[in-house]
């Protein structure tokens, strides 16, 4: 329990709930839609990383050597229902990443739905999306998103 409440705490200063998405010729909309759930450490803190991976029994974590850090990344969509999402839940967030999570439960909620598949259901995930992180780096912008929906 003590265990579950500092991960809680640590995911409050040091992590981000997400939703990328990428252009994909081969699905139906186009539109890839990629949740995901990680902690950034600089390269000394690796350990923790490796704690909260245990603990949770999914992801992976990865070196980037631009910033020098370790990410702990959960990706896997029956990995954020069955497991991030339900321990978010039990043990939640105090800081304002508890807006990002909720809006981020109802997207990975329709990707599991497969609900991403379907234009009218795309068009408000990324809504939902762009509500999210709003200092955040995103690769395209909501226009561009929608506009390509539309070709």
């Amino acid at each position: 329990m003590e265990f579950s409440s500092y991960i809680t705490g640590f995911t409050d200063g040091e992590g981000t709930f997400s939703v990328s998405f990428n252009f994909r010729a081969k699905l139906k909309t186009k539109i890839e839609v990629r949740p995901s759930f990680s902690i950034s450490q600089h390269k000394r803190n690796r350990e923790i990383l490796e704690s909260i991976r245990d603990y949770f029994n999914c992801g992976g974590i990865r070196f980037s050597s631009r910033d020098h850090n370790y990410k702990y990344e959960v990706r896997k969509i029956d990995d954020l229902i069955k497991k991030i999402i339900p321990h978010f839940q039990k043990f939640p967030l105090q800081t304002s990443k508890k807006k990002d999570f909720l809006l981020f439960t109802e997207i990975c909620k329709q990707v599991y739905q497969k609900h991403h598949l379907n234009f009218d259901y795309l068009r408000g995930i990324i809504d939902k999306a762009y509500q999210m992180n709003p200092s955040g780096k995103r690769k395209y912008t909501k226009q561009q998103l929608l506009r390509f929906m539309t070709r």
